[in-house]
């Protein structure tokens, strides 16, 4: 499977360029996925320096395995979840480090691989478990959920305008049989949404409920505040941290959770004096930046990218 394993990493030298400024120290790429960010660090990187890459996809484990083979410096990778940062840099003994990396989102491997159910092009069973050892799965959502916490993930997070149409939908359509497979669920999404919509430019009708649903099944955006914060608290003073985002809902979180821990003070805007004594933590390297023209003929998947970079201070 690792050989067939397929991902284009997004802004790869601005990342890695603006991530490595010491080549005898400690990176973690919280997201390994295939390999690609973490192989350009472990090539800037000296025979002293180390790369500890973080993921919970067998199939990336293997394909990144097999793609650090041979590298010059030392590389341990760790089958987890970034949830666990904090465990799993006492483990690693890396409790200091110099760099940082969280590639959010799916992998094109995970959408181009059918029976995985994170594609709304590809008619399989409906999965989207990023680790596939977990029990969860978005079939538990769509036929388990009721009305209403259908409604809330599909607006929070597809922040989908028909929201509640296809909430109602789907619940009318599992009354007769169970909703298995992602062609049965795209069929009900396009049955519920208006034509003139459909038919619009605003892209695929399933496209914001299938994010939604992912999301929920992977809890990408409750975990992301604490790991942030977590590895900025572990990063060495000159040490940096690279985030780079897919849609606004997660770039929101990278935003603000940057913002306030480079900002001098959190006091309520209403505050005639700040009181609060905050002492800023980094400072912002990279603020939004995203790909380049020539990288977008190359890679669609880029369009929605946003590189963030920060600096942590002394």
């Amino acid at each position: 499977m690792s050989g067939k394993f397929h991902h284009v990493s997004v802004m790869p030298e601005e990342t890695v360029d603006g991530l490595v400024t010491n080549l005898s120290g400690t990176y973690v790429d919280c997201t390994l996925g295939g390999a690609g960010h973490s192989r350009m660090i472990a090539d800037k990187l000296n025979e002293d320096g180390r790369l500890i890459g973080i993921d919970q996809d067998t199939a990336a484990i293997a394909a990144a395995t097999e793609r650090l083979t041979g590298v010059g410096c030392h590389v341990n990778i760790v089958k987890d979840n970034f949830s666990h940062l904090e465990m799993i840099l006492k483990e690693q003994d890396a409790e200091e480090i110099d760099g940082i990396l969280f590639d959010l989102g799916v992998s094109s491997h995970q959408l181009d691989t059918a029976e995985r159910g994170f594609s709304y092009m590809l008619d399989a069973p409906l999965d989207m478990r990023m680790n596939q050892q977990a029990e969860f799965s978005a079939y538990d959502i769509i036929n388990k959920y009721d009305l209403d916490e259908l409604c809330r993930i599909f607006k929070e997070y597809g922040e989908e305008r028909w929201y509640k149409r296809i909430a109602q939908f789907i619940v009318e359509a599992r009354k007769t049989a169970p909703i298995k497979t992602t062609g049965e669920l795209v069929d009900i999404i396009k049955k519920a949404v208006p034509a003139a919509v459909r038919n619009s430019k605003g892209g695929h009708p399933a496209k914001r409920i299938f994010q939604a649903v992912r999301i929920e099944v992977n809890n990408e955006l409750g975990i992301l505040e604490e790991a942030f914060r977590t590895a900025v608290k572990h990063l060495k003073p000159g040490g940096r941290i690279a985030i780079i985002t897919f849609h606004s809902l997660e770039d929101r979180i990278a935003k603000n959770v940057l913002k306030e821990m480079s900002s001098r003070c959190i006091c309520p805007p209403s505050l005639p004096v700040c009181v609060c004594n905050h002492k800023p933590e980094i400072k912002l390297l990279v603020k939004a930046a995203v790909a380049s023209d020539n990288e977008l003929e190359q890679n669609s998947r880029a369009k929605s990218a946003k590189l963030r970079i920060a600096e942590k201070l002394d």
